[in-house]
């Protein structure tokens, strides 16, 4: 087989298919089935995913919580409007924090930013990249207080091919039923399918539900700019597997059990963290994988997934686990009958 090129995994999208807002239901996006021995693509909706899994089958779930990321507030002196992106927490005690910034070019090192009614006031104290900064903000109180101020006064960090500013709906529905641990500047946007009901429904056919971590962090959008793949740099995202995940899904894959990955997210997670003999193992730390065809994955054998960007890491990932020729075949078929794209777009499940 040819090496795979960026090239390879580029496709026209209408802008119409782009999602702006999520379905009324969670459960009433549309679910393309695509049977990678069989070569099928079937059109359903998401309620029919429960007909797929029955006992002992075991999802593997990422229960990272989005955090409200974006920040607008006003530089000292001038009161230029400004945007401050949270990236991730440094330092805890001296509450140093990794940021992107807008308008990079007028935030320096020294400046002073205020945010509310001067709630909360941080200072610039490092330059990272073109448009990343390290901040320090400036809280009397607990740190329970700060994060309370801090994300009361943040908005949630819809994606920025969403044309739109995020609204009440976005609090909830940008957030899957099942998130726990705050982290995450993009949702895993394959949970977001699941309701209470399909969640309750899978439980009663004996489907086991193993819960790991990963903070989707930007890089997840970044774009690839290289055609060899394997000389891109995928940026680090936190993950964590703890032993009741193990154990849940060590069992189910001894079992010759299905074991579908919700998202790329999990999928990252977990082949983050097997071992010599091909079974998942307790880990955490920091991830870099990149996953590209060829790719030999070791635990999960199905996946639901959303429709991604072309030349994105999400698309290249599932070309590597359902097979290029037919997963480009089902974005076509995907375009042809409408579905909608992209994160508040329909669902994919791979078997």
């Amino acid at each position: 087989m040819e090496r795979m090129k960026l090239s390879h995994f580029k496709y026209e999208l209408p802008n119409e298919l782009i999602a702006e807002f999520p379905t009324e239901q969670r459960d009433e996006s549309r679910l393309m089935v695509i049977d990678r021995a069989k070569k099928t693509i079937e059109h359903k909706t998401f309620k029919n995913f429960i007909d797929y899994f029955g006992e002992g089958d075991t999802l593997a779930m990422n229960n990272t919580k989005v955090f409200p990321a974006r920040l607008y507030g006003q530089k000292e002196k001038t009161g230029a409007k400004i945007e401050v992106f949270l990236l991730r927490e440094l330092n805890k005690e001296q509450m140093l924090w990794d940021v992107l910034v807008d308008p990079a070019r007028k935030i320096r090192v020294g400046n002073k930013l205020y945010f509310g009614d001067d709630e909360l006031v941080a200072e610039v104290v490092d330059n990272t990249t073109s448009r990343g900064r390290t901040v320090r903000f400036f809280f009397e109180g607990s740190q329970e207080d700060f994060k309370r101020v801090l994300f009361g006064l943040g908005s949630t960090p819809l994606p920025k091919y969403i044309k739109r500013d995020s609204e009440e709906i976005d609090e909830s529905r940008y957030q899957t039923i099942y998130a726990k641990v705050d982290g995450a500047v993009a949702a895993p946007t394959a949970g977001l399918h699941f309701s209470r009901e399909v969640m309750k429904r899978l439980e009663l056919n004996g489907v086991n539900m193993a819960e790991v971590t990963l903070h989707t962090g930007l890089g997840t959008f970044r774009s690839i700019e290289v055609e060899d793949l394997s000389k891109h740099k995928m940026d680090a995202e936190f993950y964590m597997v703890n032993n009741q995940a193990v154990e849940t899904i060590n069992t189910a894959l001894d079992a010759g059990k299905r074991i579908c990955s919700i998202g790329t997210t999990s999928m990252r997670a977990v082949e983050s963290s097997v071992s010599a003999y091909g079974r998942l193992k307790e880990g955490q730390g920091w991830t870099n994988l990149f996953v590209y065809p060829p790719f030999e994955f070791s635990i999960a054998n199905s996946m639901l997934t959303n429709f991604h960007l072309p030349k994105s890491s999400l698309i290249i990932m599932v070309c590597a686990f359902g097979g290029y020729d037919l997963i480009m075949k089902a974005y076509e078929e995907a375009i042809k009958e409408k579905y909608r794209f992209y994160s508040y777009g329909d669902a994919m499940l791979i078997i």
